[in-house]
């Protein structure tokens, strides 16, 4: 089964600033693409998206310039912004622009909530929607409804939520992060990436810990409506990348080849251009 990795983070400490690595153990090095595809090329992985990592504001468009020539395998990058901003309009016209740019991100997981909450916040996403550029929705499970409302805000604007919306995995917090997946997917215009959640399970979790939170997202969103993403090298800190892919593989074994692909490459493809 190729794969199409739809999240993953490359770190270039010479080139950019990381200011939430200084607190993040042992993530606070170099992760670069020739590290990362050495593994992932032996697990069938073809093709990857970029996922910005946060730099410094002023070190984002930079960011993005450089990773989309860092790796052959990587074949679109998901940019960082700031919605929030009045210059928003003119920043994506700019990045948008930019050959290989496939979607945005705010990080919101590790922000306030008001932040996603204003006028201007959901004006400047609708913006994304006009040009075909999807937004990658990155909340934590307490957050998952006030990512619905950004969600039902921007009718036109495709949303990809990221790592199954943060569950609490080792504590098993099924509910109420249930319902509230439940209700997002509701929502025609959102997809849901299953990645993320082992960095939530615990140094010691079991393909078993990781099923009912798989299953749910599938069973919500539909096989036409999930992406695969590994969260390197997030996910190095309980687990490898050979470990995260022999689990989701042995989650969705039951399934049909087609629903598969569909997880594994290609309804990335199809939401975001690739």
């Amino acid at each position: 089964m190729r794969i199409v990795d739809t999240h993953l983070h490359l770190v270039y400490m010479d080139r950019f600033r990381y200011p939430w690595l200084a607190d993040a153990g042992p993530l606070n090095r170099d992760w670069h693409a020739d590290t990362y595809f050495a593994e992932a090329e032996r697990l069938g992985v073809e093709a990857a998206l970029h996922m910005e990592v946060d730099v410094a504001e002023e070190d984002m468009e930079a960011e993005t310039r450089f990773v989309l020539g860092a790796h052959p395998r990587i074949v679109g990058a998901i940019a960082a912004c700031r919605p929030e901003s009045p210059d928003f309009p003119a920043y994506l016209e700019r990045i948008a622009a930019i050959p290989g740019v496939k979607a945005f991100r705010r990080i919101l997981h590790t922000s306030p909530d008001e932040l996603s909450q204003s006028t201007m916040f959901a004006q400047n996403l609708r913006l994304l929607g006009r040009h075909n550029l999807a937004f990658d929705l990155c909340v934590r499970a307490d957050q998952l409804p006030i990512g619905h409302d950004l969600v039902a805000r921007c009718p036109d604007t495709q949303f990809i939520l990221d790592h199954c919306g943060v569950p609490d995995v080792a504590g098993k917090a099924l509910d109420p992060w249930r319902d509230d997946i439940r209700r997002l997917a509701a929502l025609p215009n959102v997809a849901a990436k299953v990645s993320g959640i082992v960095a939530y399970a615990g140094p010691d979790w079991t393909v078993d810990d990781l099923r009912p939170f798989v299953e749910h997202i599938i069973d919500s969103f539909g096989w036409d409506r999930v992406v695969f993403g590994s969260d390197y090298p997030v996910l190095t800190l309980t687990a490898d990348l050979t470990r995260w892919v022999t689990a989701l593989r042995q989650i969705v074994g039951g399934a049909s080849a087609d629903e598969q692909a569909r997880l594994f490459h290609r309804n990335a493809e199809r939401l975001y251009r690739i």
